[in-house]
């Protein structure tokens, strides 16, 4: 296969798997800590509603989401791609990072919460995910 077009397979790849991760550890997040009475978690208006009302425990979930989506994405775009590894790798972080700063602009969540996830879920995540990939 040509190799531009194996890593650009590498980088869709790694998207797809990231927010397949993503999706379905948010959803797992609201089955093991349920929102606040009234909330509909699918509903983008309904969650900026609710906001306010989350606990820390309500953040775990999104955290963790964000965190292992990237490192997920990042590891399976590193497996894929012919050259450049790490530099796609760190792209996956930035796809995923964009989605955390329009999250973090969209809702009012916690300064806590935005730096946290912001400096600790996306680009150290890529790296880790592209180290990981190197020893398999």
């Amino acid at each position: 296969m040509n190799p531009i077009l194996k890593n650009i397979l590498a980088l869709v790849a790694g998207i797809i798997a990231g927010s397949i991760v993503n999706i379905s550890l948010i959803l797992l997040g609201h089955l093991l800590v349920p929102p606040p009475a009234g909330m509909n978690p699918m509903d983008m208006e309904s969650l900026k509603t609710f906001m306010p009302m989350f606990e820390a425990k309500h953040f775990v979930g999104p955290f963790l989401a964000h965190a292992l989506g990237t490192l997920i994405g990042a590891f399976t775009t590193a497996k894929i791609a012919v050259n450049h590894q790490l530099k796609f790798a760190l792209a996956i972080g930035v796809w995923f990072l964009y989605g955390g700063i329009s999250m973090v602009i969209d809702f009012s969540s916690p300064m806590w919460f935005n730096v946290m996830d912001l400096v600790l879920a996306y680009l150290p995540m890529a790296w880790l995910g592209w180290k990981i990939s190197e020893k398999q």
